[in-house]
């Protein structure tokens, strides 16, 4: 069930509410908008949390759509996993009943937008399922095959702070501005502090389950995986784009191309100057292009 949490009164008002995961577990979103029955939901990256759609979801709602973003299972607000089940199909399961309860609630399927492993959710919830689970799937620089030195690049640097954490939010952004030299260092760190948490120790650690990168080796193989989003890649009927950054570490341009020849339908934006995290290094031209595909949604 939706149960709203509190009402936020702002200049971009939206709603926090709690959705119900597949294991019972809260699952913490915000709601932008009423746009009746034209909702998406956006789903983000490992590590991250729902807040870092929030550019995004406040244009949408702009336009006429109801945008609702989620923090997975062991991120931000929702509820950490009792014995760290944080396998894919776990993710996956989670968004098709939050994706259920959006149907309820709004009256049509959400279309879903997924960034990394939110893309992956989206992309085993839809291709795997006998009945349509989202109305449209936009998947965030992540194909079945990507660069694994990229993957392993991002697992390392969110796993070598994640018990020591930080001193404070300014130790935090340097490590980020290190890790990414390309974005120039934010000088309010409001929105930083949403991916920490201030513990009783008086240290920031991320604001998700150190469990879900211990746990990341599931017992399935890289082959395998490739293989299950492959399948279920092929298996998808309903509109698909494919977002890439242009300087992604884990998407190139061969293996979106595969992706395209996997989902004959599918649309394609390569959007310039961006690397793995499309929406944070250019939001803008990464969401006129998630509108364009809206667009092209509610006319056909």
């Amino acid at each position: 069930m939706l149960t709203p949490m509190n009402d936020l009164s702002t200049a971009q008002a939206y709603e926090t509410v709690n959705f119900t995961g597949v294991s019972g577990n809260p699952i913490a979103a915000d709601v932008y908008g009423q746009g009746g029955g034209r909702t998406v939901v956006l789903i983000h990256g490992g590590g991250q949390t729902r807040h870092s759609w929030r550019g995004t979801a406040e244009r949408l709602a702009a336009t006429g759509w109801t945008a609702i973003t989620v923090d997975q299972r062991g991120h931000g607000d929702s509820a950490w996993i009792e014995g760290g089940d944080y396998s894919f199909r776990s993710f996956a399961d989670d968004l098709v009943a939050v994706a259920d309860q959006i149907t309820e609630t709004y009256g049509a399927r959400p279309v879903g937008i997924g960034a990394s492993l939110g893309g992956i959710a989206s992309l085993l919830a839809e291709g795997e399922s006998d009945r349509t689970v989202l109305s449209g799937v936009v998947l965030v620089d992540i194909t079945p095959r990507v660069n694994r030195s990229g993957v392993e690049k991002i697992l390392g640097f969110m796993a070598e702070r994640s018990d020591e954490g930080f001193a404070s939010l300014e130790e935090a952004a340097d490590a980020i501005s290190a890790y990414l030299p390309h974005r120039k260092r934010p000088s309010d760190l409001t929105g930083l502090s949403k991916n920490l948490r201030l513990r009783d120790d008086g240290r920031y650690r991320w604001h998700w389950d150190p469990e879900f990168i211990k746990r990341r080796a599931t017992g399935v193989s890289q082959e395998d995986h490739e293989n299950r989003m492959i399948q279920a890649s092929r298996q998808l009927t309903v509109p698909v784009l494919l977002v890439r950054g242009r300087q992604s570490e884990l998407v190139g341009e061969d293996v979106a191309r595969e992706f395209l020849e996997l989902v004959p339908h599918a649309d394609y934006a390569d959007v310039g100057d961006a690397r793995h995290m499309v929406a944070g290094d250019k939001n803008d031209a990464f969401t006129d292009a998630v509108l364009e595909f809206l667009t092209k949604l509610t006319v056909d």
